[in-house]
């Protein structure tokens, strides 16, 4: 759909309620839910990743099967993910909430089951875990989707970027808070069932927090003239209109291949550095810097954006700092004892990639406008994990057998540690093709700004007209 047809749609529906909007205080909380809910979700998600190899020696499994625990988040969000933007834009931001901190809390319990000796599950305690990682998994894409509708439908014009910059990296710093309590929580196997009861505690909160406390579809009056025409478009509508964009087409491609990148370096950083001697604790300190400075970057850019409006700018700018950021990685993870050159160049990878997250969830609803949040948001969030499934597939692929070091820190078994040599500088390579790829091809409109300012300047046109009326 073109600007001028937004415009008009914006007019259509949102002028008879001109001047009528408002904000409630309980948006707040709201987001406060979908926060826990967010970072519950991402905690579940990265449980084993910084305690692979201690995980695949509690359960009796090898790694290839950890990473599945991981990978199968990837998998059962391709197709639920369809699924979860039709519920998002057809049922509601309510029903999308509690429905993912149900499945996100029950996952959470049926993987505790997996090591609670009365059950006597024995060699089936694997297959209790991944259940429970599977539905947790389901889960992620009505819990990813939400903040860009919650900043739509809650929250006036100027603090929709922050409101969703807030929302969307909560689930970041889930995997911050699971790279450092992991290895904190597990110094040894036997201490993995302590570690899957207190990562239940979150989704139970958050489960809820959301039942209770959520009662509303939309708020009364909307806060903005956009959010009268939040779900203006059918689904398969809506879904028609994307797949013809090709603004969207190229973002959704290049950041959707950014997101698989980074969920692809979170769940393979203890396996990658542990062959070159370094320790999950470690890689548990570069994983926590790697999102806290990503935090930092995307709440001074969520403030940045929502006062300069300059999203295709500041994404450009971010992503090639950010390809910058992994070729030095990629060379400096190769070298024994640089614990200070990896930990700083794990920074900057963070603050600059984490950065573009939420202000390209922003941008995928202004280049696609009148369309659904949850749509437009939704179908970057399956093509960043059909991306991902191929990228932790291929890395894997590449990795090479080496005999038993002396100073590998890896749990090593009957077959010795991998080698991340290649696959590490083939990411770096794609992240670096992605972001020439999206600076010179990707461009577009600011569609929902442009629709909101056209209609608020229809509106004073009207109460000039009105005003100039003499009285009977």
């Amino acid at each position: 759909m073109e600007s001028g047809e937004a415009v008009s749609l914006l007019g259509e529906q949102g002028l008879a309620g001109l001047c009528q909007f408002k904000s409630y205080r309980r948006r707040w909380f709201l987001l406060a839910a979908v926060c826990l809910l967010n970072c519950s979700n991402a905690m579940l998600w990265l449980t084993f990743a910084p305690v692979a190899d201690k995980t695949a020696a509690y359960f009796h499994i090898s790694l290839e099967m950890v990473n599945w625990l991981s990978i199968a988040y990837l998998l059962i969000s391709i197709p639920f993910g369809l699924v979860a933007t039709w519920v998002l834009d057809s049922l509601g931001l309510r029903c999308a909430v509690i429905l993912s901190a149900w499945l996100n809390m029950i996952g959470s319990i049926i993987r505790v089951f997996s090591v609670l000796k009365f059950l006597n599950v024995g060699s089936q305690s694997y297959w209790y875990l991944f259940t429970g990682q599977c539905l947790c998994a389901l889960a992620q894409p009505l819990i990813i989707f939400s903040p860009t509708k919650l900043a739509a439908l809650w929250f006036p014009d100027h603090q929709r970027a922050t409101a969703n910059t807030i929302a969307s990296m909560s689930n970041p710093l889930g995997i911050l808070i699971a790279n450092v309590l992991s290895p904190a929580l597990v110094p040894e196997g036997k201490r993995i069932p302590l570690m899957l009861g207190v990562y239940a505690v979150p989704a139970v909160t958050a489960c809820a927090l959301a039942t209770v406390g959520i009662h509303e579809k939309v708020p009364p009056t909307p806060p903005s003239a956009s959010a009268t025409t939040s779900t203006s478009q059918p689904f398969l509508a809506g879904l028609k209109m994307l797949l013809r964009n090709k603004p969207y087409i190229i973002l959704a491609v290049c950041f959707g291949g950014g997101i698989g990148m980074f969920t692809c370096f979170s769940a393979l950083l203890e396996q990658i550095l542990c062959e070159k001697g370094y320790s999950n604790e470690f890689a548990g300190l570069n994983g926590a810097l790697f999102t806290v400075c990503g935090l930092l970057g995307a709440f001074l850019l969520g403030l940045y954006v929502d006062r300069t409006r300059k999203f295709i700018e500041s994404t450009k700018i971010c992503f090639c700092l950010s390809a910058l950021a992994s070729i030095i990685f990629a060379v400096t993870s190769r070298f024994r004892n640089q614990a200070v050159m990896l930990a700083i160049t794990s920074s900057l990878f963070g603050f600059f990639g984490f950065a573009i997250y939420p202000i390209a969830m922003e941008l995928a609803v202004e280049c696609s406008y009148p369309v659904g949040e949850g749509t437009s948001t939704g179908l970057i969030f399956v093509a960043s994990q059909i991306e991902g499934v191929i990228l932790m597939i291929l890395l894997q692929a590449l990795t090479v057998r080496v005999s038993e070091d002396p100073s590998s820190t890896c749990a090593l078994d009957q077959d010795g540690a991998l080698d991340w040599t290649t696959p590490v500088l083939v990411l770096a390579g794609l992240c670096s093709a992605m972001a020439c790829f999206y600076v010179i091809f990707f461009h577009t409109d600011y569609k929902r700004l442009c629709a909101e300012t056209n209609n608020g300047d229809l509106a004073k046109a009207e109460d000039t007209a009105s005003a100039d009326v003499p009285e009977a």
